[in-house]
């Protein structure tokens, strides 16, 4: 294992204990590091006269190696702290080293999860957490409208996993969608061509690189290159560590990287601190390390020049003998101004980064274009006072994209002639009129109107029909697992957007019950009496007369309905008689309750929706594969009912209309629509051109000429059905004449007896009346105990 050991001072310094470091000597934010500790201690040294002992250990970039290396500078080196190392699963296992050894460690991972801090409690964070920058990558691909990315990240520790719940969450709440996830070993692996190229071939062209290694980020873009995955109509957005290191790059890497986007956490450069820094550390990086290309420091080099001066402080409060709970407290307690900003711990951790700057890479190098600030938005300038923020990327101005377009890429692939928009179909529709399958020849009404949709794209799209033949949901459930990439013909329902999105209905929305109509009779004149004889039915418009003339008598004085001339209470008084025959309400609690078989078509969502919705008994739930099955089955009674899609009801009625009838209530639900994968950048474009459609008329013409092929059919009865008699319902017309009869008498008697009582009170009153008036006329008018007026009284 290398190891280099550095005294700083003289004979006359006072040394303050030792400081360990552990980094990868081989990469590059590892160098910075180095050079950036080391500058801090003699900074600080000249600053003080406080020197302090500095023992660096290589950790080979392995977590193992890393352990050990702690682990010998805190049993051989008797370090005071341990400064890094730079990636989180070497972080982990030097961690409960020092935990378990009270030995503070300053943490220079970039990211940090939250339950770290609490379960080390000897470690600090000393480089800001810049997962907000996910935030910064959803922006900018707001910013140009793309509706989905493709994410490849490095899965090592939980520091990915944090990076890649951060970066779901921030597309999400911006309603963008990931198309892909591609997971990157920590290790070159000669499966990446296989993997990139599995997502060439999907439609997605915008692609976000997270929480990847600088080796591995080298080897994905000169690879991607090499695949022409770099060009035109490609996006490309890279995120921290990398963009941090793009500075740090060679020329033949930068040309494989044209026109991609980065973000990074962003310092403000200013001040003769950073000017004495910057000019430092590129003579000292030069002498260190002179195969380097790039002398420039990144934000490494200050996240750790920063961090040893935070320790140095620290140990110069307090004595070696006072052990390391002391002297974490003392780190705890740290405030001054850094290279970084304001270096002020909060459980353990700065405040995260705010401000990040974005980069173009552009020739040998790249521009600086902007910012983005949390909870602000984008600035093409920061930390002045007349700074102007804007929710768009497209204010900071120009951008070169791959390929070297100045104009926004599409972001998804549009469909070609040898990979054109695979489209599918239900071979089960019970509809044919929707949809025809015959011989890979695809026809209906669906069809033609997809055809239509497609025809007024704002560009060509090829596409293919696939047949597939399984249940609507599983057809759905195809664009989820990438088999199709758009479904045609199918019901928009709630639960089916967990698999996809769909567009506006192209059919009236609602499911309805189609009943018999009548008998099958010859003399269809007069077949609504069939059921009844006709004594049945002259009994049953008296009785409904009747009730209604008890009715107009109990509640003609408190409704104005049943109030006015001879001519309007006659015609209310029909009304009222009309309506027990006409009414359909609670047909469907009628099915339910006598245990009625009803049907439904097949691998449609009904199946659910009449046990789940309606309460159907599931054994009482048919399914019927076409609409001839339906009528034969009506026909046969073999089912009381079929529910049907608005859609579909039309078509059947068209066709049997003198034999079957809607009943009941229309119940909504989302219609018939086409189907896209989550976030599909064809959706507002199809929904544009279907409403193009329907406000030319093109969609009724086309419905108009589907219903217009159906032909009403004729059936002939097969037996005749008896006509019932009142003898089985006279104890029904007993009850409900009696009801009314008796409600009557009550009403009559009762308005007679207040009638009597009223006149009663009456005579009585004016007796009484009669007697005090006889009273007054005796008594003397001129009595001096009298009053001088004489009262009036009323006259009975």
């Amino acid at each position: 294992m290398s190891m280099v050991k550095i005294v700083l001072g003289t004979a006359i310094e006072v040394n303050k204990g030792i400081v360990g470091v552990v980094a990868d000597y081989n990469d590059r934010s590892g160098k910075e590091e180095i050079v950036a500790i080391k500058m801090a201690l003699e900074d600080f040294y000249h600053y003080t006269n406080q020197s302090f002992g500095l023992h660096i250990r290589d950790s080979h970039g392995d977590p193992l190696k890393a352990a050990l290396a702690a682990r010998d500078l805190i049993d051989k080196e008797q370090v005071q702290a341990i400064i890094g190392p730079q990636t989180w699963e070497e972080t982990t296992l030097i961690a409960e080293l020092c935990n378990q050894n009270m030995t503070p460690l300053l943490s220079l991972a970039d990211v940090t999860p939250n339950w770290a801090t609490s379960k080390w409690p000897f470690m600090v964070q000393t480089s800001p957490n810049a997962l907000k920058q996910m935030k910064a990558v959803s922006a900018i691909v707001q910013s140009w409208d793309w509706y989905s990315v493709n994410i490849i990240y490095e899965d090592k520790d939980a520091s990915s996993t944090e990076s890649l719940s951060n970066i779901y969450l921030a597309l999400t709440e911006a309603g963008i969608t990931i198309s892909n996830l591609l997971s990157v070993p920590p290790f070159p692996s000669s499966s990446l061509s296989k993997d990139l190229e599995n997502l060439r071939d999907g439609h997605c062209r915008v692609f976000v690189v997270v929480s990847l290694s600088l080796n591995l980020a080298i080897n994905l873009f000169e690879t991607a290159s090499k695949m022409d995955m770099v060009g035109k109509d490609y996006v490309w957005i890279i995120t921290d560590p990398f963009t941090s290191l793009v500075h740090s790059l060679n020329a033949s890497t930068i040309s494989s990287m044209q026109g991609i986007i980065g973000v990074k956490s962003y310092f403000q450069e200013n001040g003769k601190k950073h000017e004495d820094f910057y000019r430092k550390f590129r003579r000292k990086f030069s002498l260190d390390y002179p195969q380097e290309l790039n002398n420039e420091p990144g934000t490494f080099a200050a996240h750790a020049y920063d961090a040893a001066w935070t320790l140095a402080l620290a140990m110069s409060q307090t004595n070696n003998n006072e052990g390391g709970k002391f002297l974490m407290n003392k780190i705890l307690h740290s405030n001054f101004l850094g290279l970084k900003g304001r270096i002020q711990f909060n459980d353990h951790t700065l405040d995260p980064t705010q401000t990040f700057q974005i980069i173009n890479v552009i020739g040998k190098g790249y521009k600086e274009i902007g910012f983005w600030s949390n909870g602000l938005g984008f600035s093409s300038n920061i930390g002045q006072h007349d700074v102007s923020y804007s929710s768009s990327m497209k204010e900071l101005g120009q951008v070169m994209w791959p390929g070297r377009p100045w104009e926004t890429p599409r972001g998804w692939a549009l469909p070609t002639i040898e990979k054109p928009l695979r489209v599918g179909v239900p071979a089960l529709s019970t509809l044919k009129q929707f949809i025809n399958i015959t011989h890979d020849q695809f026809q209906g009404f669906t069809i033609d109107l997809f055809k239509a949709t497609m025809d007024l794209m704002p560009y060509h799209v090829p596409y293919k029909f696939y047949a597939f033949n399984d249940t609507y949901d599983e057809l759905v459930r195809q664009i989820y697992l990438k088999n199709f990439d758009a479904v045609i013909d199918v019901t928009i329902i709630s639960y089916r957007y967990q698999y996809a999105e769909f567009t506006q209905p192209y059919t009236d929305p609602g499911v309805v019950m189609v009943v018999p109509l009548k008998s099958k009779t010859g003399h269809r004149a007069w077949l609504f009496v069939k059921p009844f004889t006709k004594t049945m039915w002259i009994l049953i418009v008296l009785v409904i007369i009747y009730n209604v003339f008890v009715l107009w008598m109990l509640e003609r004085n408190h409704f104005c309905e049943l109030k006015g001339s001879i001519l309007k209470q006659y015609g209310n008084i029909a009304w009222l008689a009309m309506t027990p025959l006409v009414n359909l309400n609670g047909d469907v609690d009628q099915l339910r309750n006598n245990n009625a078989m009803v049907g439904y078509s097949t691998g449609s969502f009904l199946k659910n929706y009449l046990h789940d919705v309606l309460h159907f008994n599931p054994a009482n739930i048919r399914q019927f594969r076409s609409h001839e099955e339906f009528a034969e089955a009506l026909r046969r009674k073999e089912i009381a009912a079929v529910f049907i899609e608005a859609p579909g009801a039309k078509i059947f009625l068209a066709k049997y209309c003198k034999e079957f009838i809607q009943a009941g209530p229309m119940y909504k639900i989302g219609g018939f629509g086409f189907a896209f994968p989550q976030g599909s950048p064809y959706l507002p474009l199809v929904n544009k051109a279907l409403l193009d459609l329907f406000e030319s008329g093109k969609q009724r013409e086309l419905e108009n000429r589907m219903l217009a092929s159906e032909k009403c059919e004729e059936s002939e009865p097969d037996t005749e059905t008896a006509s019932l008699s009142p003898n089985s319902f006279w104890a029904l017309f007993t009850l409900t004449a009696g009801t009314s009869t008796i409600s009557l008498l009550i009403y009559v008697t009762g308005t007679n007896w207040l009638t009597s009582a009223v006149i009663e009170q009456l005579g009585q009153a004016k007796r009484r009346l009669s007697r005090k008036d006889s009273h007054v006329a005796e008594s003397p008018v001129n009595s001096p105990h009298s009053d001088s007026h004489v009262m009036q009284l009323p006259q009975a």
